[in-house]
C-alpha cells in the first residue's frame, strides 16, 4: 500500500449525485441536509456536492456506508430527491463510485484494496476527470482499462497525456486524489441544459445546443442586472458518464459574444471526437450585480459595439413577444431545426 494510501485511510469522502431532472432549489435542500452530518461540504453545481466525514463510526455509531444509507433516505423523504452517493477516501474513488450505484444506491469502498478491486475492470474512459480524447490515446496504446493505466510506468503514460496530466490521470487510476473538501457555500449561479432526444455524435448539433444554452444563460443574468465571473460546461455521455470543464472570463459579463467565446472554449478543450454525447448543462457561477463588477469599457471594435447595442433590443423583443422555451430573435446558428 502506498504511503498516499495510508495517509487517506482515515479519511472518509461522500460524493453524492442528484437526478438529472433536479432543480437547483433541490440541489440547495440535499447540501443543506449534508450539512448537518459534517461542516465539510463542498457545492459541485450543477447537481453534485462533496462531504467529508472523518470518525463516522465514533459520532454517528455507524459505518460511512451506513450513514451514507440513512443520508439517501432522509434527502427522499424530507427533499423528495433521488441521489446516488459514492463512499471512498478520496473524491475522485468517490465521484467514480457515486456514477456506478447498484439498485441500493449507494457505494461504499470501505479500503485501499476494495477501491483498487473496484477500479481495475472499469474502461479507462471511467477514470474521473478524464476527456474523450485523452481516453483515446491511452486505448490506441492498448490501455483500454484502469486497471492497466493504474499499473503502467508513469514515464509511458506521461508522454501519451502530458507531465501533468499523465501523472494526475495516473494517480486516479490508482485510488491516489490528494484534493480535500473545501468548506463553501453554495455560490449564487444560474444553469440551463439541453437534453438530445437521441445520442449524438454530429458536432454542428452539439454546437448549435450549446449557443442555444449561451443565448438563454446570458439574456437570463442581463434580466437579473448581473454579470457573471465563471463558466461551467457539463457534458453527459451516452453511457452516463459526465465531464466538466470550468473556465474563469477575463472580466465579468452577461453579453452573450463573452459567454459564448468562453463556452466554445471549454467544449473544444474536451477535444470530443466521436463522442456520444446525451446533454449539456452550461453554468454561469459567481454572480455579481452589474455595478460590482468593472466599468464599461469603449471598445475599438465597431461590430462588436454594434452587437453590444442590438442585444438590449433583442431583449425586449423577446421580453414582449416570445415566452418562456421561445425565442423569437437570436443567432441563427443556436436554431437546431429551421422552421
Amino acid at each position: 500500500m502506498s504511503h498516499h494510501a495510508h495517509e487517506g485511510r482515515d479519511r472518509v469522502i461522500w460524493h453524492v449525485r442528484c437526478r438529472p431532472d433536479t432543480a437547483p432549489d433541490g440541489h440547495r435542500r440535499v447540501l443543506d441536509l449534508l450539512g448537518e452530518y459534517t461542516p465539510l461540504v463542498q457545492p459541485l453545481p450543477p447537481l453534485a456536492g462533496l462531504a467529508q466525514l472523518t470518525g463516522a463510526r465514533r459520532l454517528f455509531g455507524v459505518d460511512p456506508g451506513e450513514l451514507a444509507q440513512r443520508a439517501r433516505v432522509q434527502a427522499l423523504a424530507r427533499c423528495g430527491i433521488d441521489v446516488h452517493i459514492g463512499v471512498a477516501d478520496t473524491w475522485s474513488t468517490a465521484a467514480t463510485a457515486s456514477a456506478r450505484v447498484g439498485r441500493s444506491g449507494v457505494l461504499f469502498l470501505p479500503d485501499h484494496r476494495a477501491v483498487e478491486e473496484f477500479l481495475a475492470p472499469l474502461p479507462v474512459q471511467a477514470v474521473h476527470g478524464i476527456g474523450p480524447a485523452q481516453a483515446g490515446a491511452l486505448q490506441r496504446y492498448g490501455l483500454h482499462t484502469v486497471g492497466a493505466l493504474a499499473a503502467m510506468d508513469e514515464t509511458v503514460v506521461c508522454r501519451i497525456l502530458g507531465g501533468k496530466a499523465g501523472r494526475v490521470l495516473r494517480d486516479r487510476a490508482r485510488g491516489i486524489d490528494p484534493r480535500g473538501v473545501t468548506a463553501a457555500r453554495m455560490p449564487e449561479s444560474t444553469s440551463t441544459s439541453h437534453a438530445f432526444g437521441v445520442d449524438t455524435y454530429d458536432p454542428v448539433r452539439v454546437r448549435a445546443a450549446l449557443l442555444d444554452l449561451v443565448v438563454t444563460l446570458a439574456t437570463r443574468v442581463r434580466s437579473r442586472e448581473q454579470v457573471t465571473r465563471r463558466l461551467t460546461l457539463d457534458v453527459r455521455f451516452a453511457d452516463s458518464t459526465t465531464l466538466e470543464r470550468t473556465k474563469t472570463l477575463p472580466a465579468p459579463s452577461a453579453h452573450t459574444e463573452d459567454l459564448r467565446a468562453g463556452a466554445f472554449r471549454l467544449l473544444d478543450s474536451m477535444g470530443f471526437q466521436r463522442a456520444r454525447i446525451r446533454g449539456l448543462t452550461l453554468i454561469a457561477e459567481d454572480l455579481r450585480a452589474v455595478d460590482e463588477g468593472p466599468g464599461t469599457q469603449i471598445s475599438l471594435d465597431r461590430e462588436r459595439e454594434n452587437r453590444l447595442l442590438l442585444e438590449p433590443v433583442l431583449d425586449r423583443i423577446n421580453s414582449r413577444y416570445g415566452h418562456p422555451g421561445r425565442r423569437l430573435a437570436g443567432p441563427a446558428g443556436a436554431y437546431l431545426k429551421a422552421s
